[in-house]
């Protein structure tokens, strides 16, 4: 009776599950606000940036130049290049491990993002903190963060400061799929609804905790609806596309920052590359990314629309690509020939308790 009844859980659970990780979209697509074609050349040449650093940062881990952790955002660079286009000056940016991209679409120096990869004086944490911890205090970035979920509460608290200052600014706070299920989360969705706080919560869900696909990993995979039992609103985006994206985060920011408390936006999106640089990641096809990557790359999607609406030819956009490596390369070089740190910043950041 038993293996009964975890059967028929087992074939109800299996029918409630996505078949493939396309991704769904809060409104039909001709419902999409149209971007001007200052808007779309702009992030046209933002996800190129960060699509072209990440392969650049690849290169040099494979060289043995980049210690430590490294993961890729190839892919998703509509989520943070939309979400960007949405906030105004003075909103903060805090985010997982997988963090380049938004270091890069806040504004932060690739010389230096690349910098800091490669362990070297001039990056933003003096060479000491890595890919997974960066910050910058001028634009907004309080980091990378190592441990899974830790981004939600340390956002919390941003939007907490943000509330008491009474400054109008919203704290946009990222995690992934693989995070939603941690028990911080909750912690923090109550606070803020309890609080009012104006925080927005955005749930990077590239399908694949680590390994493991959201719908073997969680018990609903309709991650916006995680913040109901707080009366959390919240919406599924189609995070491969930027005018989506930054639709939707019009919204949310305008919802946060009207003081109607914390609004939740799960953006549905795709890493090509492993979680990290160590995954070979064979736990899905081939065809599965080829798939993904020729009918929804967030990159093609806007240069097609630029030749199509003859705001830039094939070649305008080549000459684009042309000098975003230009800008990669030098940063790249850069970061090869900059300094080490000195033995002696071993001692200095080092908080001493009583």
């Amino acid at each position: 009776m038993a293996q009964s009844q975890a059967a028929a859980r087992q074939a109800g659970a299996e029918v409630q599950v996505r078949p493939e990780p396309v991704p769904a979209k809060e409104t039909d697509a001709s419902e999409i606000p149209e971007l001007p074609k200052e808007a779309e050349l702009s992030a046209y040449r933002l996800m190129l940036l960060i699509r072209r650093f990440e392969e650049k940062a690849g290169q040099l881990y494979g060289m043995g130049l980049i210690g430590g952790f490294c993961h890729l955002y190839i892919g998703q660079e509509a989520v943070v290049v939309g979400m960007q286009m949405a906030a105004i000056e003075g909103d903060q940016i805090v985010t997982g491990y997988r963090d380049h991209g938004h270091m890069l679409a806040t504004g932060m120096e690739p010389k230096r993002v690349m910098a800091e990869l490669t362990g070297r004086r001039s990056g933003y944490s003096k060479g000491k903190g890595g890919s997974m911890h960066m910050f910058s205090k001028e634009k907004k970035f309080y980091g990378g963060h190592g441990i899974v979920g830790a981004p939600v509460p340390i956002g919390t608290g941003l939007a907490f400061a943000d509330k008491y200052r009474d400054n109008g600014n919203v704290s946009v706070t990222y995690f992934g799929d693989g995070a939603a299920n941690q028990g911080q989360v909750y912690e923090s969705f109550n606070m803020a609804k309890l609080w009012h706080l104006p925080v927005v919560y955005v749930i990077e869900n590239n399908q694949y905790g680590m390994g493991t696909s959201v719908k073997r990993a969680s018990a609903t995979t309709e991650l916006c609806r995680r913040g109901l039992s707080f009366d959390i609103p919240g919406v599924q985006v189609d995070g491969m596309d930027v005018r989506a994206v930054k639709a939707a985060g019009d919204r949310a920011l305008r919802h946060a920052r009207d003081g109607n408390g914390p609004m939740i936006l799960e953006m549905l999106t795709y890493r090509y590359r492993g979680h990290s640089m160590s995954d070979p990641a064979k736990y899905r096809a081939r065809e599965e990314v080829q798939r993904m990557r020729s009918e929804h790359d967030p990159i093609e999607q806007v240069g097609r629309r630029l030749q199509e609406k003859g705001w830039a030819s094939e070649e305008e956009l080549k000459d684009i690509d042309k000098e975003i490596r230009r800008i990669v390369n030098e940063a790249a070089e850069f970061a090869q020939q900059d300094a080490e740190p000195d033995p002696s910043e071993l001692w200095t950041d080092i908080y001493a308790g009583a």
